[in-house]
């Protein structure tokens, strides 16, 4: 299946023959149906804390945070913004103003952007904003998106202040942004002209580190008949693994406690008391899990088996309430054991469609997790991936069809053998931007 000029390829990319073969498997065979119970709900699997209980857990994230614990942010931000101005780069091509774009050019005055915008409008505006100002190609975390007196901030920079308001230790507040290779020097050059004045503002110190998606999580493509995909030239195609990739970089992090949000989740200072309160919540329950099970590994009398399957990573998840906002949901899944797990599923991981109709909540990427165990050592998180609920998704390229392999989501699969715990929290704190209109939300205003 694989010629000597494609194994010379693959040790390129850093992947083995083997890793290849099994590739090309799991497009003949596929991923197992999970056994999925239902979805989790308030009654069964989610907790919902009073106002007290939020207290006693926020005091309990506080005093942690004296205790000189190593905290982290963990923002994946290598995604593009292309998709975002989905409809102004079809505004260029046909000229067609839609609902979406009188939307866009009628508000163009309220962007945090619009300074850059003045004295044009229609196609010349549209134009010089995707391709002057690069918008088109810049990542999300890079983009203005929110208007403050002493200027507009990107949400790479509300980050930096969201780090500020809940992940200070010590005075010091760690962020790692997962970036790709081409915005990485962008990145750099846009954290370090803007740290110092964050600095000042909120008495902190910063730490921010970056890394890439390492190209050994790429996979490979395949024809429809589940053969390796060529491009024109006769070499493999290689796509990237999607945000599972990222346990390998999460495994890199040197942290007691990760906090994990995307990159677009961000909303302004004003509307910032919700997100700070429940994310304090979240790493209090998050503490005091992790001191349930540690006193609980202390007994003599424990069983092998549960021994094992207490230590674990842990992890605690938000999940708000279901809107119709597209997200993986909160579900409860019957293990080769006969044990219930708690699992955020996709819907590609959904055999039973009615299931997410059933499905109160969604977790809007809103994590909290200890990587270490009892005894202060680092999980080897890879351990925890179950490479059974990766998917295969139909694209093209050049016109010719083929099949890609996603690895098993981030907070999916490749955490599916992490213990989790359910809490709900407020719509508030969920404010994505999947176009560039959803910067006129009141939210982001």
């Amino acid at each position: 299946m694989f010629t000597p000029e494609d194994i010379k390829q693959l040790e390129a990319h850093g992947i083995t023959l083997a890793q290849a073969e099994q590739q090309m498997l799991d497009f003949k065979n596929g991923f197992p149906a999970l056994d999925i119970v239902g979805p989790a709900s308030v009654k069964d699997g989610i907790m919902k804390l009073t106002k007290a209980q939020q207290d006693e857990y926020i005091a309990l994230w506080q005093e942690y945070l004296k205790e000189g614990h190593s905290v982290l942010k963990f923002v994946p931000a290598s995604g593009a913004a292309s998709r975002m101005f989905k409809n102004l780069f079809e505004y260029l091509e046909n000229g067609e103003e839609t609902a979406f774009i009188k939307e866009f050019l009628g508000h163009k005055a309220e962007f945090a952007f619009a300074p850059e915008l003045e004295g044009r409008d229609g196609q010349e505006a549209v134009r010089y904003l995707l391709e002057d100002m690069n918008y088109g190609k810049l990542p999300k975390g890079l983009l203005l998106f929110h208007k403050y007196r002493d200027g507009a901030r990107t949400p790479a920079l509300e980050h930096l202040v969201e780090g500020a308001l809940y992940a200070a230790s010590d005075g010091i507040v760690r962020l790692h942004f997962t970036v790709s290779h081409e915005h990485l020097p962008l990145f750099r050059k846009h954290i370090a002209d803007n740290l110092k004045r964050f600095e000042d503002k909120y008495g902190v110190k910063y730490e921010v580190t970056f890394s890439e998606q390492q190209p050994a999580t790429d996979t490979l493509a395949a024809n429809p008949d589940g053969t390796p995909f060529r491009t024109k030239d006769g070499k493999l195609l290689f796509r990237p693994g999607g945000h599972g990739a990222l346990i390998h970089n999460l495994n890199d992090q040197d942290a007691d406690i990760v906090f994990i949000k995307n990159i677009d989740n961000v909303v302004p200072d004003r509307l910032k008391k919700d997100t700070v309160r429940f994310k304090q919540v979240l790493a209090g329950v998050l503490v005091a899990e992790q001191k349930r099970v540690f006193a609980k590994l202390q007994d003599p009398n424990l069983s092998d088996e549960e021994r094992q399957r207490l230590n674990r990573p842990i992890r605690v998840c938000g999940v708000v309430l279901n809107t119709g906002e597209p997200g993986g949901g909160p579900f409860l899944v019957r293990e080769a054991d006969g044990s219930i797990s708690r699992q955020i599923l996709e819907s590609s991981q959904i055999e039973d469609k009615s299931l997410m109709a059933k499905s109160t909540h969604f977790n809007p990427v809103d994590l909290v997790c200890s990587l270490r165990d009892a005894e202060g050592k680092h999980y080897d998180l890879p351990k925890y991936v179950d490479p059974q609920t990766g998917f295969i998704s139909s694209k093209s390229k050049d016109g010719k069809e083929l099949l890609a392999l996603e690895l098993p989501g981030l907070w999916n699969g490749a955490m599916s053998r992490w213990n989790t715990i359910f809490v709900e929290v407020p719509i508030s704190t969920f404010n994505p931007v999947k176009t560039v209109n959803d910067l006129l939300r009141e939210q982001h205003q």
